[in-house]
């Protein structure tokens, strides 16, 4: 990014995806401060560019893009629904965008995620280790966004920037977990913040597909925008003529997803950094925060600045040199960019209702009851196994056979975040997932999910070692 000063805003940033970015003063001044810049040194696609090189960059760039759409989105809005802002409510969503990713962990969702991991030999039955608890016992990690809000409200030089601690809770509150808002208006236009079509899922889609060099995340931005339409009751969904823009707005997520985010040699990668830092933080070693009150403790101090991918890569370098041979070797893998070894993959689609054994829970058995012996017979640590699962993919979270109405007592918030569709004739919209000639309708009831089992391993002889390991567990999807 390069930018060049313009009389009409406070600074005119030029952006690859967004073209002229135009900021106002005070986002120019939040964006100044020391704890907006730690953004410059978090990566927005963690360990990606183990597969696609090009994938640094980072969670700035992307912050100011996301500002940018919502712009667009406040601009078309205004103009085309006569939709009521005041100055001050559009400048808080402004911000808010901007601000929205403020809170993100080292390596992005990496390390917020430590508290889901499940340690290999947690999963394998007959082993003799217990279930660590050290990191069980404590707060878990919070979510990124409640991390954020800490930070907007507790940071001194953010709250200057926005102009007090009344106006930095009004913003934290947009984008953070709980989000009263307002008026009607404002809190309709904050979905866009957090929903299933909002400007952060927009923007990372365009940048992300850049950057990695894939077509999946390709999207007709310009025509969902011009689409947006707000309801008397003040719901923002799009027109009926751009529902083939928004389902395949959703097909370019699920693919980008299948094909980026959960590649097999960056999630492995990831998994190993996940289950390194979990047995670090059980030992209590190299400074890794021990639950979420020593995170909000970091994240509201003066040593907030500190808190970027470095942080990751400092306790990897000291983990290189850990008595535990695993922590080593995991270490090590990390360090010298060597992923790990897949050794079986099994892709399952279905639908989410279906409770019936598939091949991914076949294989998951099989190595919950078999991958100990394979583990002694190779003289290979159990602990340098991986065994993993990608988090299921949906085109949309609720699927067809639910009912809307019954969808809003059990999760009112999902049900929020569906993407909303004005059909002809109609006030109010509906979700796309009961539009009866959608795609949407029809597939959003499956989810994708991926079993994998990886290894770390560099010792003698380790081609004809892998592939004889790949050759025990072929099998182990079947019964």
């Amino acid at each position: 990014m390069v930018s060049s000063k313009d009389e009409g805003s406070g600074k005119l940033v030029v952006d690859p995806i967004h073209g002229d970015i135009h900021l106002t003063n005070r986002e120019l001044e939040v964006i100044d401060t020391d704890s907006f810049q730690r953004l410059r040194h978090l990566k927005q696609l963690a360990m990606s560019q183990m597969a696609y090189p090009n994938a640094t960059h980072t969670r700035f760039a992307h912050s100011i893009g996301a500002l940018a759409i919502m712009a667009r989105i406040i601009d078309t809005a205004k103009k085309t629904h006569r939709i009521r802002l005041t100055r001050k409510q559009e400048e808080d969503i402004r911000l808010a965008a901007l601000l929205h990713d403020i809170g993100h962990y080292p390596y992005s969702h990496l390390m917020e995620r430590i508290d889901d991991v499940e340690l290999t030999e947690e999963q394998v039955e007959g082993t003799k280790g217990t279930k660590q608890t050290l990191d069980r016992t404590g707060v878990p990690y919070h979510e990124h966004d409640l991390v954020g809000t800490f930070i907007v409200t507790e940071q001194s030089d953010l709250i200057e920037a926005l102009g007090g601690k009344r106006r930095a809770k009004i913003v934290a509150n947009l984008f953070g977990p709980k989000r009263p808002i307002e008026s009607r208006e404002s809190l309709q236009l904050s979905k866009l913040v957090h929903s299933s079509l909002d400007m952060d899922r927009l923007d990372y889609l365009l940048r992300d597909s850049r950057a990695t060099g894939v077509p999946y995340g390709q999207i007709d931005i310009n025509y969902l925008l011009n689409n947006l339409k707000v309801s008397p009751s003040g719901m923002v969904g799009i027109s009926e003529k751009a529902i083939p823009a928004a389902e395949q707005y959703l097909l370019a997520r699920f693919f980008m997803y299948r094909t980026v985010y959960y590649h097999k040699t960056t999630f492995g990668m990831e998994e190993v950094c996940r289950q390194l830092l979990r047995r670090l933080r059980a030992k209590g070693k190299y400074g890794i925060p021990k639950d979420g009150k020593e995170i909000q403790r970091l994240v509201t101090s003066k040593d907030l600045g500190t808190f970027t991918d470095a942080y990751i890569d400092r306790v990897i370098q000291e983990a290189i040199n850990d008595e535990d041979q695993v922590v080593c070797e995991l270490a090590t893998s990390i360090k010298r960019c060597r992923p790990p070894q897949p050794l079986m993959e099994v892709n399952v689609l279905r639908y989410s209702q279906e409770v019936n054994e598939h091949r991914g829970t076949i294989f998951k058995l099989n190595c919950k009851h078999k991958l100990d012996k394979l583990a002694k017979d190779f003289n290979i640590p159990l602990k340098q196994f991986i065994l993993c699962k990608t988090p299921p993919l949906r085109l949309e979270k609720r699927g067809p056979l639910v009912a809307a109405e019954e969808a809003m007592k059990t999760n009112w918030k999902e049900e929020e975040e569906l993407i909303k569709v004005f059909e002809k004739g109609e006030s109010e919209p509906k979700s796309l997932v009961d539009i009866s000639y959608s795609l949407i309708s029809k597939c959003a009831g499956l989810l994708f999910q991926s079993f994998r089992l990886y290894v770390v391993f560099e010792g003698e002889d380790k081609d004809n070692v892998i592939e004889q390991l790949k050759e025990k567990v072929g099998d182990w999807d079947k019964t």
